[in-house]
């Protein structure tokens, strides 16, 4: 907090023409993603003013970590030419990252501008799906044919690698078809004269250019790897993702979740306007606003059983809340798993069954107490009804928390959607649902 003060304290002074040679020295040390946390804070004409002050280089670097909103506000601040030849000094996948926000008229012109390569780089890469490893790729990898020495690897190392990147040596044959990996331990410990293809890994961890960027995540989880090499359908080595990349997915993804679980949308982060913001979780709020509708519809349903025990009525919240948070819970525990693998659709029966197991001993615990409660207050007639009813709703909650992540997974639907209000909304309608309908052929059965 201290650096990012003293770092916004010297731009400052810098607008205002009074800027000491520290101030200066404090801009060029500071980490880019410093600056952008910076940048953000600033007024607009500010913004762009000290944005300027950076080198091609710095201010790739610096482009690269700004939320999208400030991205654009600061891209269109500034000329196209400006903007091609910062995009010239980002890797492709970086760049490919800002094209893809602006227009479509002027991403042609700045992709015109821009260096051939470099720019038939950046294309090719937004021709794969959006989240998709394709997307994420960087066409900045090293190979060498199973042929060569290893004296030949390790100068081709030497010649070829990047400084700001991890990177591992792949071996590829003729025909770019990735056929191994050489730690490089094993390739600096290695006789120089020692062919490579004598001392590759032949089971290679790879991924397709289509594989969903949350399943890079899991695949470079699982098998603890620097970066995960990509390929394409004919398996010829065209990318390999980082793991820098892959934290960056994860906060990405998890944050997704986050919001959406909470009926929102991570863009209300970027500095979205209060009516924004409105406009965005109207939709959700309606529809939960509708289906809470049906526990007012259910209990106008039941209202000759509350006239003759009005004490029902102070139950009702107690065993929606607690049907309620119980589905919740079952909700985030299945969408965490199906996130990270841990929960298998062609397993289905795994979760439900813990889930029932789990819901029986939580609902029979508040059975008890509430029952307890019923019977001190009214009778144990009256402790009887409420007592089900708590159990009844807990389990049917947890078991419909465990199933609708999945089914919505099975769909094609994004199960975070189903944890947000929807669920919250249903658990309440069961709830009251439950408790009013067993409390009715109670009180039949015992009158």
């Amino acid at each position: 907090m201290d650096e990012h003060k003293q770092l916004l304290e010297a731009a400052k002074r810098l607008f205002e023409g009074n800027a000491e040679a520290r101030d200066r020295e404090t801009l060029d040390s500071a980490h880019p993603a410093d600056i952008a946390a910076v940048l953000q804070h600033l007024p607009e004409g500010q913004r762009v003013a000290l944005f300027r002050q950076l080198s091609s280089e710095r201010a790739g670097e610096v482009l690269s970590k700004l939320d999208d909103a400030s991205l654009l506000v600061l891209v269109r601040a500034l000329d196209d030419a400006e903007v091609s030849r910062i995009l010239d000094e980002m890797p492709p996948e970086h760049a490919a990252d800002v094209v893809e926000e602006l227009h479509r008229d002027e991403a042609a012109k700045i992709l015109e501008l821009m260096e051939e390569g470099h720019s038939e780089n950046v294309q090719e890469i937004l021709e794969y799906a959006e989240h998709s490893a394709g997307r994420l790729m960087s066409p900045d990898f090293v190979a060498v044919r199973a042929d060569v020495s290893v004296e030949q690897a390790i100068k081709h190392i030497r010649d070829s690698v990047s400084t700001e990147r991890n990177f591992e040596l792949y071996v590829v044959d003729d025909h770019q078809h990735l056929v191994g990996v050489v730690p490089l331990r094993r390739l600096l410990i290695a006789d120089p004269a020692t062919a490579v293809s004598a001392i590759r890994d032949e089971n290679v961890v790879s991924v397709t250019t289509e594989t969903d960027q949350e399943e890079v995540a899991r695949v470079v989880a699982k098998y603890d790897l620097v970066a995960v090499p990509v390929v394409d359908k004919r398996h010829r080595l065209v990318g390999t993702i980082s793991v820098d990349d892959v934290v960056d997915i994860v906060h990405e993804e998890a944050t997704e979740d986050i919001f959406r679980m909470a009926g929102s949308d991570a863009a209300e982060l970027e500095r979205r306007s209060p009516p924004q913001i409105a406009l965005m979780r109207l939709p959700w709020v309606m529809a939960t606003l509708v289906i809470e509708l049906g526990a007012g519809v259910v209990i106008h349903y039941f209202d000759q059983t509350l006239g003759k025990v009005i004490l029902l009525a102070s139950f009702m919240p107690v065993i929606q809340a607690i049907s309620g948070n119980t589905g919740l819970q079952s909700v985030t525990m299945v969408v965490r798993g199906l996130a990270t693998g841990q929960v298998h659709l062609s397993r289905w029966w795994e979760p439900l069954r813990r889930q029932v197991q789990t819901s029986s001993i939580l609902g029979g615990v508040c059975a008890l107490v509430v029952g307890a409660v019923g019977w001190l207050w009214h009778s144990p007639a009256f402790a009887l009804v409420v007592a089900l009813s708590m159990f009844a709703s807990v389990n049917l909650s947890g078991f419909a928390g465990t199933l609708i992540p999945m089914l919505s997974k099975r769909l094609g639907f994004d199960p975070a959607i189903t944890a947000g209000p929807f669920e919250t909304a249903l658990q309440d309608v069961l709830g009251v649902t439950i408790f009013l309908s067993l409390a009715t052929a109670l009180l039949r059965w015992l009158s």
